[in-house]
């Protein structure tokens, strides 16, 4: 993950683009990531750690859905983009288990890249302990920002 954070730390830099996040199953290991990148204070904006699905519907704007769904996960990147003023940003809302919730089984993760112009979701089923479906989740949340990162470096 390292990597990842690096590269997207370095295209982050060249563009001028700054990052949010908002995470839920992660509970910080994403902004973690992303803050341990070299320069971080130059582009990461911040994170809201929203936990509580009171937190995800008054905080982020997430309707009356169920909190892991992609309407979820897409509300909470266009909730945070927004309220930190960042120009993308990536959310993440899972089960990371051992039990279902929402009717999701375990390792059931949504996540979302809002970059103002585009937003887009993807659905994930992890396999795994907690701990392996929280770090597939990172990994996959960097990946998702570092492609839409070059993406809009190439449109540009």
């Amino acid at each position: 993950m390292g990597e990842l954070a690096e590269r997207l730390s370095a295209l982050a830099q060249r563009s001028g683009t700054s990052v949010a996040v908002a995470e839920s199953l992660t509970c910080g290991k994403l902004s973690s990531a992303l803050g341990a990148a070299p320069d971080s204070a130059e582009w990461l904006r911040g994170a809201v750690v929203a936990y509580s699905a009171q937190v995800k519907h008054e905080v982020l704007g997430v309707p009356e859905v169920p909190v892991v769904s992609e309407t979820a996960a897409r509300a909470m990147a266009a909730g945070v983009r927004s309220l930190l003023d960042a120009d993308i940003a990536a959310a993440v809302t899972g089960v990371g288990g051992p039990d279902p919730q929402d009717g999701e089984p375990a390792g059931s993760v949504w996540l979302a890249v809002d970059t103002g112009t585009e937003r887009f979701a993807r659905h994930e089923q992890f396999d795994g302990e907690p701990a392996e479906v929280l770090e597939q989740a990172v990994e996959v949340a960097l990946t998702m920002l570092l492609t839409a990162m070059e993406d809009n470096a190439i449109r540009s």
